[in-house]
């Protein structure tokens, strides 16, 4: 019976992302294999999946930074693949968001019965009664899967990074992140010193959501760190 989920594998080991490809589609699952950190993300946001396989040891991007990223922008399953056994890298692969370690070597029963579990438990949590349109406190509504913004009713045009940005602190409410942590978010660049980038975009974000920013609404600025989104919900 053919499933309808569609799982990420991020692997640079041809031998094992072939392996893994090929058991899970026969299993039924729709699989997307890319063998770089930065090729994953770019996977990633290009369709919508609802589990990913992450190694850690990845170049251009490592599995842990990939992990961060992904957890920022979604609520997949994420099951970290790595032969690192070391507690430190269990518990550093958690805290990023990570919902399961797999130890390499590992039987295939055992990822199919995992993969199982998650995606049984992320079923139960997408079928939870959740708009996906957030109303905020003096006008503002978000709508996270139409990808539209509102402002008093009227709609906003945003760039595509404004856009961004305001998705990315929206769905972290109250989470600070540092102009290097957005840039390198959004742009998927390394941050360099006296880049402005940031600072120019949030000024043009916070123009057109009319948020000024000694008495913010929505945009707080932490002062020597970044930003962070603190728009009140209506009940």
């Amino acid at each position: 019976m053919m499933k309808t989920e569609k799982i990420l594998i991020v692997e640079d080991d041809a031998s094992i992302a072939r392996i893994l490809c090929d058991h899970l589609r026969k299993e039924g699952y729709s699989v997307t294999w890319a063998s770089t950190g930065k090729e994953g993300w770019e996977d990633f946001k290009a369709d919508e999946y609802d589990l990913a396989l992450i190694d850690i040891m990845l170049p251009e991007m490592d599995g842990f930074t990939l992990c961060k990223t992904i957890r920022l922008e979604s609520d997949i399953p994420i099951l970290i693949v790595s032969a690192k056994t070391e507690s430190d890298s269990k518990i550093n692969g958690l805290d990023l968001g990570a919902d399961d370690y797999i130890t390499k070597p590992f039987s295939l029963e055992e990822l199919s019965a995992r993969i199982s579990s998650h995606l049984r438990r992320f079923r139960r949590y997408m079928n939870m009664d959740e708009s996906k349109a957030l109303q905020y406190h003096d006008g503002l509504v978000i709508d996270f899967q139409k990808e539209v913004v509102y402002l008093m009713g009227e709609p906003l045009l945003l760039t595509s990074k404004e856009l961004e940005l305001l998705f990315l602190l929206a769905k972290n409410p109250f989470k600070t992140f540092s102009k290097s942590e957005l840039y390198e978010h959004v742009w998927q660049q390394e941050d360099l010193n006296g880049n402005n980038t940031i600072t120019v975009h949030i000024k043009g974000l916070r123009s057109k959501i009319q948020d000024e920013a000694k008495t913010a609404k929505y945009i707080q600025t932490v002062w020597g760190v970044g930003y962070r989104f603190i728009g009140e919900i209506i009940s």
